[in-house]
C-alpha cells in the first residue's frame, strides 16, 4: 500500500502541477471559459461574471499549490481534503456539462489539450479513484525534506505563480496553444484535409404503416417503407474532422471581406472584441502604431464584435485612419489575449501578434 500510496500522490501531484500550469499560462482563457459555466446554467451564477478572471487566477494558483503540498507531503490533511472537495465539485461540474450538454470543452487543460464534456467527466472519475485510494492510505504520506527546505519550496513556487501570472497579463501567454500562434496561417487553418474524417449521423424514420407506428433506423438513405412519412430524428453518433480554424470571417455590411484580407502581404489587424470592455485609452498609441504602418504600405483594417455606431464613435474620436469590420466575439477571444490587441500578416501567416503593453515591438518593414 505504502508503495502505491507513493506512486499515486506523484502522479496526482505532477498532475494538478501541469494542468495548473496551462491555465496559469492563460489565465484570461480560463476566465473565459469560467464565464460560459457561470452563464449557460451550469452554475447559474451570473453575477460572478465580472469576477471571473480574478476568480480563475485564484484556482489555477490553488491548482499548483495544491500539487507541489502533495508531492513534498505538506500540511497532508489540509491537502487531501482540499483535493477531494476540488474533484468532487469538477466531477459534478463535468457530468452536468456533458448530460445537460452545455459547455463543450471543460478547459481543463486549457488550448493545450481538448476533451469532450464525457472525456472530462471520465478524466474527473479516474483522479477522484485516486485521490481516493492516496486519502485511504494518507498515513503513508510523509515530508520528503525538512520543514525549512519545505518552506523555500513553497515559497518559491508561490511567487513564481504570482509572477508569471502577472507577466502573462500584461502581455501575451508565454506557450500559444492557439491556432492563432505567431507562423501560423489563417486560411490554411480553415481547411479540411481531403481524409479527415467524416461526421457520421444515424436517422431514426418514423412512419404510420396501416395505423401503427413503425421506426427505421439508416446512415442517412431514406427507407423503403410502404407508409406515410411522420418523421424524422438525427443524431451524430461520431463527430467528423472539424478545422482549427472556424467561424472566422471579416464583415462589413453583411459581406465577408476575409478572403481577399488575408491575401494582402502587407496586412495589420487591430482587435478589439468587446470595445465597452476596452482600454480606450490605448487608442492613442494605438493611432500612432496605425498611422506608422499605413505609411509603409501596410493595409490596416479593426476587428470588435461591437456594433458600427460604437466602432465609428471610436474611428472619430481618435481620428483612425481605418475601418471596423465585424467578426464574431469568441473568435477574436481566441486570437488575442488582449482587448486592444495587434497583430501583423503577411497573405494570411501571422508574422507578429502584441499586447497592448507592447505596441513599441511592432516592427514594419
Amino acid at each position: 500500500m505504502r508503495y502505491l500510496v507513493g506512486v499515486v500522490r506523484i502522479f496526482v501531484g505532477i498532475l494538478f502541477i501541469i494542468s495548473g500550469f496551462i491555465k496559469l499560462n492563460d489565465p484570461v482563457g480560463f476566465s473565459f471559459k469560467l464565464e460560459e459555466y457561470f452563464s449557460q446554467g451550469v452554475l447559474d451564477l451570473p453575477f460572478l461574471t465580472p469576477f471571473a478572471l480574478a476568480i480563475s487566477i485564484l484556482v489555477v494558483i490553488v491548482e499548483v499549490m495544491v500539487g507541489v503540498m502533495l508531492i513534498l507531503g505538506y500540511k497532508r490533511k489540509i491537502t487531501i481534503w482540499t483535493l477531494i472537495a476540488m474533484i468532487v465539485f469538477f466531477t459534478f461540474l463535468t457530468f452536468y456539462s456533458a448530460y445537460f450538454n452545455k459547455v463543450t470543452d471543460c478547459g481543463c487543460f486549457g488550448d493545450a489539450i481538448k476533451l469532450t464534456p464525457w472525456e472530462s467527466f471520465t478524466k474527473d472519475v479516474v483522479l477522484l479513484a485516486l485521490i481516493l485510494i492516496i486519502y485511504v492510505g494518507r498515513k503513508y504520506i510523509t515530508p520528503l525534506v525538512n520543514s525549512k527546505v519545505l518552506t523555500t519550496v513553497l515559497s518559491a513556487s508561490f511567487f513564481a505563480c504570482i509572477g508569471y501570472v502577472y507577466y502573462v497579463l500584461n502581455h501575451l501567454p508565454v506557450i500559444d496553444f492557439r491556432p492563432y500562434e505567431i507562423g501560423k496561417n489563417i486560411e490554411e487553418g480553415m481547411s479540411t484535409p481531403d481524409d479527415a474524417p467524416k461526421a457520421i449521423f444515424e436517422y431514426r424514420w418514423k412512419f404510420d404503416v396501416n395505423g401503427n407506428e413503425e421506426i427505421h433506423i439508416s446512415n442517412g438513405d431514406y427507407p423503403t417503407v410502404d407508409g406515410e412519412f411522420i418523421d424524422v430524428e438525427t443524431e451524430e453518433i461520431q463527430a467528423g474532422y472539424e478545422p482549427p480554424v472556424h467561424d472566422f470571417t471579416i464583415e462589413q455590411a453583411g459581406e465577408d471581406f476575409a478572403a481577399s484580407l488575408l491575401q494582402e502581404p502587407k496586412l495589420v489587424m487591430v482587435i478589439a472584441y468587446d470595445l465597452r470592455k476596452t482600454n480606450l485609452e490605448e487608442f492613442k498609441n494605438i493611432k500612432t502604431v496605425a498611422d506608422k504602418a499605413i505609411k509603409a504600405g501596410y493595409k490596416v483594417v479593426g476587428m470588435s464584435a461591437s456594433g458600427p455606431e460604437q466602432t465609428d464613435a471610436l474611428v472619430k474620436e481618435y481620428n483612425l485612419g481605418f475601418d471596423f469590420y465585424f467578426t464574431d466575439e469568441t473568435t477574436l477571444k481566441t486570437i488575442v489575449r488582449s482587448n486592444p490587441g495587434v497583430l501583423v500578416l503577411e497573405k494570411g501567416t501571422i508574422k507578429q501578434k502584441v499586447h497592448y503593453n507592447d505596441l513599441e515591438d511592432l516592427i514594419f518593414n
